[in-house]
């Protein structure tokens, strides 16, 4: 387009319209990174844990007042004694089972048998009359009914028996004990054998603890219930009562006149502190029953005293104190009973 001329007018030119603007968004395009790096990313962020916040600074602890040491306790001399006395322990055990030693009281005695209004069996040894016992054993009261038989069927009344002492002590020390016997068997003459054969009339073996017990003025030997597996299953179980176990383990107490014993018997004295107490020797002698006087008298010994007894069984103080509250109120309704009646 040329200039215009002179002398002409220039027409005036319509002003270009403003164009209009378009503004086109690209949505870029996301860029693909490797699956695998994703997600070890992931992992890596799933795997961070937040950080703790600092906690307030702990406050001092104060310190406690130091205890005062008890004057009898000396550890070090416990832990020096402790593995001499479990090796003494265990090689008393083992000296315990391989002894034949065995707490026994066991003797023969020959009388005449009489039968009193009471129903009461009774044996005459000298001049005096003793009461005859049966076991609460059904199968050991055989032996019991058996003489029973025998007299009635014979008519003798002059029996030769094997018996168990049996020892009635009382609370008060001035009142003498009472003795009686427990039948075990009734010789005919032909037992050649075992007691029969080792013991003569009014002999006892006796077997156990030689000691002063304080309910009578004369040393005794203490026979205990001996140790075995199947004796303390019944003591176990749940349906044995504490009356029953006293019963079981009750202990009995022969009087023994033995002068120059090789042992003397122990009294416990409560002023004398446990560790000085002493204990019990172990005997096994022969002695005899001595009628009128109600004791028995030394008469051979057959072992010397050890200080190592067998294995036995003894009443726990808990099982011994409930069975007398059983005990006393069996009684008091025995009273009761005959009151009414």
């Amino acid at each position: 387009m040329g200039r215009p001329k002179k002398g002409q007018l220039q027409k005036p030119q319509p002003e270009p319209e403003p164009q209009k603007q378009t503004l086109l968004f690209v949505k870029p395009k996301p860029t693909e990174e490797p699956k695998a790096h994703q997600e070890v990313i992931t992992e890596s962020i799933a795997k961070v844990e937040p950080i703790a916040e600092p906690q307030s600074a702990p406050k001092p602890v104060e310190r406690p007042k130091p205890i005062k040491k008890l004057p009898d306790v000396k550890k070090p001399v416990v832990e020096q004694q402790k593995p001499e006395s479990a090796a003494q322990e265990q090689e008393d055990q083992q000296e315990q089972e391989q002894s034949t030693s065995l707490f026994q009281a066991v003797g023969i005695i020959s009388g005449t048998i009489r039968f009193n209004e009471y129903g009461k069996t009774l044996i005459a040894l000298g001049n005096r009359e003793y009461p005859l016992y049966y076991s609460p054993n059904k199968n050991k009261r055989k032996a019991y009914d058996g003489l029973l038989k025998e007299i009635a069927n014979t008519g003798n009344y002059n029996q030769r028996l094997i018996v168990y002492p049996k020892i009635q002590h009382y609370p008060k020390k001035e009142q003498l004990h009472q003795v009686g016997f427990q039948v075990v068997a009734f010789d005919k003459g032909i037992l050649n054998e075992g007691i029969a054969s080792a013991l003569e009339d009014f002999q006892f073996k006796l077997c156990g603890l030689w000691q002063f017990i304080p309910v009578c003025q004369t040393p005794c030997i203490t026979v205990l219930r001996n140790f075995s597996p199947d004796r303390l299953e019944y003591i176990k179980r749940e349906d044995t009562s504490s009356l029953s176990k006293m019963m079981f383990m009750k202990a009995s107490h022969v009087p023994v006149l033995w002068r120059d014993a090789p042992a003397r018997p122990f009294r416990f004295n409560p002023k004398t502190p446990k560790e000085q107490q002493g204990h019990a020797s172990f005997v096994e002698i022969k002695a005899r029953f001595l009628p009128g006087r109600d004791v028995f008298g030394f008469d051979s010994l057959i072992a010397p005293p050890t200080d190592k007894p067998p294995k036995f069984f003894k009443v726990r103080k808990e099982d011994k104190a409930e069975a007398l509250k059983t005990l006393s109120k069996i009684k008091a309704e025995k009273a009761a009973r005959k009151d009414n009646q």
